[in-house]
């Protein structure tokens, strides 16, 4: 053992003499030569051959031959050599970096020939496998041994080093390898710097985990392509078996996901040159040259819909029905013992052809004429009109024939428009449509009439194909004066066909599929922005890019080939068929949504890295914060913009992306349908600045806006944002600062899509806002001097039971009516603070609102129901208390009732308006009829009673014993209802219409009615009642305060103040009976009872 460790030593050392007797050389004599060879006579026969590395003559390749009588020496010196490299110096000039034992020759036992072995990713040239003999484990003309030791001094060569001539065989084998992470669109850009480095980081991870198989060419590894699902890389390797065996692969440095590496190769699953057209069944065949367990995935999913069927133990794929959505990447997997080997195949299903000849039967006059019958198809199908077994015109596109009308025979005939030269589809019903000409020869029934179209009766509807470039059909209907067109769904054929790609687009193909929708936009604009089915499919088509994108990172490059298509349908041209889509069916009036939630879905998924695009209306600036906090600010001055905005994100956390896209012509895309109204068609507003998309991927709680206006004289300004969820604009979270400088100011707690909304019709006018303030000051001064009034005069005016009741609804009436205003002001206040009215601080004041409003109305109607009472049953007597029970009950229970039934079915959230008032919900939840059904049927109800006493009070005949003091008051408060209740109905329906319209002159009728309540209430319930007017000169010791002179009449104490046409029922068809009881009115001339007749 100890001779061994000497001979290792003794080596070593000579090799550490080579290595600086050559460093030396090359120091000193500036040696140039590139490779030199040693012979030392020493133990066992050391050889060294030295060659240069590099030009610099300072990293050299030493290659070394030694002979051991022992084979544990080699051992022994490759772990030591392994330390010196660890250690990375051999002397203070001399580095060892790397060693590699190339060739290891045995002498046979009981032999004298040698067996060469190569080491690891080394092999023999293929004439020294020729010329030696090959030994060992040898496959496929692999060559790692020789049966002989090469007399020249050549050794094992590297596979890198070995070329056609020299190598025995090398195959290429593709494989996949699946890294968990996102996939970037600039990975499919070949040039892009992300493919580059992703793929070299992949090839040197997979030459560095390879580099064990013993068959493997080293740094052979090379990326072919990325795809999908997180990130698939496709690559080749090259090796010299056929059938490597990767169970000792280690790659290490990649997030690879659980089964990452699969084989891989592209077959024919059926016959490639076959066409596969719609509705058809297909079957695919599972190659059979790897055996194991099979399944089959189709687009990287499993194959689950019924419309799939497996046969064979999965050997084959049956697709049923097969149609354009079928399209795609379809992979049979079987399962070997080290890796998953997948057989695949790109297939694509043919566009269902769509033949469009108009309506099946056609009716034309019996006249001298040739008609023509016009047959449209889609993509790129032949078609050919056929007759009576005859071709007649054959083509593509759109196509005619010519049917000829004569007078004198009238004759029809029946064509059919079918595929050509497509025998195999005859039986799908897609393939031909026929045409029925039909001859008419009284033509009086019918209103329609024209060279081009056929006959229509009334209302007819008939379909046409579109024109040449287009696909689709335009519906006409028959009205008095023609055929009328009213509906156009054509659309542009270059635009259909990318709609109909769009179905099977993948990620890795949405770069090149943006680029092209863009490309044709550009070239089809003015056929696009005059056609609102177009737009709608260019919509439907962006949706589809954004959609599918939500599974990867867009680069630069996309976005901005994306933005330039939104930039061409959303320029000012396409505003009218804007108008229209908004206006139309749902899936229509969805267009203008799905468009920014498009826009939305796309700039959430941009690269993390800093960019700005700037297009004539659009600005995009992508921004991504450093490692400190700050704030961001974007001006944006676009060329197609007559105003600026500016975006403030104060205090951004650190490492956020932030995304802020500017549109300056998104107003003609975007109803202007909001909260207050859900209707864009009798909307009053409109979007007066620029719509600014912002996109964060952390929690902002704070974004000022500044939006230049577009029209200056509008008014009312609202900050708002789009709420795909109730498909308008809503302005919760945002609040909008004082109006300035052309200007409006807003600040949001969240993001999304922000504009504002303005209005040509707002209330603002000076004049409205004194008569409502000085109104509301003299009703709350009237409400109460009328308590007061009440308070002193009380003990002389409630003396029967009848003038009690009425005081005590007066009363109560002003009571309510007081704190309502109260609650009204605070309202008010509320909402001239908030542009969204806050739901927490809004609600309690509108519950209280809605209460006494109501409370008011059902005092009105406690007074209507007193007055019929002692008019109609004049013999029924009522206790005081049981009046007054049945009266607070109703008073007040039953407002209390409704008001917390409408609070409990409608909060929180719809309970109260979310806009320019605090007051009841209407356009949500419609709880404004909670109050308007009640107080409009008290009205009505309290005008029949008017009429009912106004009738009776005509009538003879019919009497009740009634004193005179109840005589009067029964006046006072038909007064009062006669008055009252119609100021008050008509105040609340002036109120109603405030809600729904923005008429000036119904502002100013209301902010009357409404503020001056109150002192319609002293005038009519106090001031005009003449014994509280005597009653209060007494109190007060002043006889000179009752303004009217008062007579004594058998009708008892009167005013001149009161209704004419009271004072004139009270004198008709009336007489005097004896009083039984002595009179209680000081002022009555006799002892008398009131009997109407």
């Amino acid at each position: 053992m100890e001779s061994k460790r000497q001979i290792l030593k003794q080596n070593l050392g000579l090799t550490v003499a080579i290595l600086l007797t050559h460093v030396l050389e090359v120091a000193t004599n500036d040696f140039q030569e590139t490779s030199m060879g040693l012979q030392f006579s020493y133990i066992d026969e050391p050889r060294h051959h030295i060659r240069q590395r590099r030009a610099d003559n300072t990293d050299l390749v030493v290659e070394i031959e030694i002979h051991a009588s022992d084979i544990s020496v080699i051992n022994e010196m490759k772990i030591y050599l392994n330390k010196l490299i660890q250690n990375n110096n051999v002397t203070d000039n001399v580095a060892l970096l790397n060693s590699n034992f190339t060739t290891v020759c045995n002498m046979l036992p009981g032999n004298t020939n040698y067996q060469c072995n190569c080491e690891n990713q080394y092999f023999w040239p293929c004439d020294k496998c020729k010329k030696y003999g090959r030994c060992g484990s040898i496959t496929n003309n692999t060559c790692s041994c020789i049966n002989a030791f090469p007399n020249n001094g050549n050794f094992c060569q590297p596979i890198r080093d070995m070329t056609d001539a020299t190598a025995c065989h090398q195959r290429v084998i593709t494989m996949s390898v699946e890294i968990n992470a996102t996939f970037d669109t600039s990975l499919t850009n070949l040039k892009h710097e992300k493919y580059k480095t992703k793929a070299q980081q992949i090839e040197t991870a997979i030459n560095k985990g390879f580099k064990s198989l013993s068959n493997y060419v080293d740094g052979s590894a090379k990326v072919t392509g990325f795809r999908s699902g997180s990130i698939i890389a496709d690559f080749t390797i090259n090796t010299i078996s056929d059938s490597p065996d990767f169970t000792s692969a280690n790659v290490s440095g990649l997030p690879l996901v659980q089964n990452a590496f699969s084989l891989t190769e592209e077959t024919n699953f059926f016959n490639r040159s076959d066409k596969i057209y719609p509705k058809q069944n297909v079957t695919l065949y599972c190659p059979q040259s790897v055996k194991g367990q099979i399944m089959w995935k189709v687009n990287e999913k499993d194959p689950d819909s019924p419309k799939y069927s497996f046969g064979l133990g999965k050997s084959t794929l049956t697709v049923t029905n097969a149609d354009v959505s079928d399209s795609g990447r379809y992979s049979c997997i079987i399962q070997t013992n080290s890796l998953p080997y997948i057989w695949w195949q790109n297939i694509f299903i043919e566009q269902e052809p769509s033949i469009m000849v108009g309506d099946n039967e056609q009716v034309y006059s019996c006249e001298d004429q040739t008609v023509q019958l016009k047959c449209c198809v889609n993509g790129d199908y032949s078609i050919e009109w056929v007759s009576q077994s005859n071709v007649q015109i054959p083509g593509s596109g759109c196509i005619t024939v010519n049917h000829t009308i004569q007078k004198t025979n009238c004759n029809g005939g029946d064509y059919t428009c079918q595929l050509k030269d497509l025998p195999q589809l005859r039986d799908y019903s897609y393939s031909k449509r026929n045409v029925r000409v039909k001859i008419e020869t009284e033509v009086s029934k019918f209103l329609c009439k024209n060279e081009t179209f056929e006959l229509g009766e009334l209302n007819q509807i008939t379909e046409k194909p579109c024109d040449a470039g287009k696909e689709g059909s335009i519906m006409y209907t028959c009205v008095p004066g023609g055929w009328n067109l009213t509906k156009n769904n054509c659309v542009v054929k270059a635009i259909k066909e990318l709609q109909t790609r769009a179905q099977v687009l993948v990620v890795e193909k949405i770069p090149e599929f943006v680029e092209k929708l863009s490309f044709e936009t550009k070239q089809f604009k003015t056929d696009i922005v005059e056609s609102a089915a177009t737009i709608q499919t260019v919509v439907e088509i962006l949706t589809t890019v954004a959609d599918i994108s939500q599974n990867s990172t867009i680069h630069k490059p996309v976005i901005e080939d994306f933005l330039n298509t939104v930039e061409i349908i959303t320029s000012d041209e396409s505003k009218n068929k804007w108008t229209e889509l908004n206006n139309g069916n749902v899936t229509e009036k969805n267009a203008s949504s799905n468009l920014l939630q498009a826009i939305e879905t796309i700039s959430s998924h941009l690269s993390d890295v800093d960019f700005s695009i700037t297009k004539p209306s659009i600005q995009l600036n992508r921004t991504i914060t450093d490692d400190n906090s700050k704030n961001i600010d974007v001006n944006s001055h676009l060329e197609n913009s007559t105003t600026g905005s500016e975006i403030r994100i104060p205090n951004v956390p650190k490492s956020t992306a932030i995304t802020i896209i500017i549109f300056t012509k998104l107003d003609n895309v975007l109803p202007t349908r909001d909260t207050s109204n859900n209707d864009s068609k009798t909307s009053k507003n409109i979007i007066n600045g620029n719509v600014v998309v912002v996109q964060v991927n952390q929690t902002i709680h704070n974004i000022l806006f500044t939006f230049g206006t577009t029209n200056t004289s509008m008014k009312n300004p609202q900050s708002v944002f789009w709420d795909f969820s109730l498909d308008r604009w809503d302005s919760n979270g945002c609040k909008v600062k004082p109006f300035e400088n052309k200007t409006v100011t807003c600040e949001c707690d969240h993001t999304t899509s922000f504009s504002i909304l303005m209005s040509p019709y707002a209330i603002d006018n000076i004049a409205l806002a004194y008569i409502t303030y000085i109104g509301v000051a003299i009703s709350l001064a009237s409400l109460i001097l009328c308590l007061i009034i009440e308070a002193i005069v009380w003990k002389s005016v409630t003396r029967n039971d009848t003038s009690y009741v009425r005081h005590v609804s007066i009363v109560n009436i002003a009571v309510s009516l007081l704190i309502a205003n109260i609650c009204f002001i605070i309202g008010a206040a509320i909402a001239d603070q908030e542009q969204t009215i806050s739901v927490g601080r809004c609600s309690p004041v509108v519950f209280f609102m809605h209460f006494f409003y109501l409370a008011v109305f059902f005092w009105m109607f406690i007074s209507a129901l007193l007055l019929l009472y002692r008019t109609v049953m004049v013999f029924s007597q009522m206790s005081r208390t049981n009046m007054m029970v049945i009266a607070f009950t109703v008073g007040y229970c039953a407002p209390l009732l409704i008001a917390v039934i409408t609070v409990a079915s409608t909060s929180p959230t719809n309970y109260v308006s979310k806009e320019n008032a605090c007051w009841l919900n209407w356009f949500e939840s419609k709880a404004l009829l909670a109050f308007v059904i009640p107080a409009l049927t008290i009205v009505a109800f309290n005008l029949i009673v008017l009429i009912v006493v106004l009738c009776k009070m005509v009538r003879r005949g019919v009497g009740a014993v009634t004193t005179s003091n109840e005589r009067h008051t029964l006046v006072v408060i038909a007064r009062c209802v006669a008055i009252l209740t119609p100021i008050f109905g008509l105040t609340w329906g002036f109120g109603i219409g405030t809600m729904v319209s923005r008429d000036f002159g119904l502002h100013v009728v209301f902010a009357i009615l409404n503020s001056f309540q109150g002192f319609f209430v002293l005038v009519f319930g106090i001031l005009l009642d003449s014994k509280v007017r005597e009653s209060l000169a007494g109190k007060l010791s002043l006889k000179n305060l009752s303004s009217s002179p008062t007579r004594s009449t058998n009708f008892g104490t009167s005013s001149t103040g009161g209704l004419g046409i009271i004072d004139w029922l009270r004198r008709r068809n009336v007489y005097n009976l004896s009083d039984p009881s002595p009179a209680t009115s000081a002022n009555s001339s006799s002892g008398s009872h009131l009997i109407p007749n």
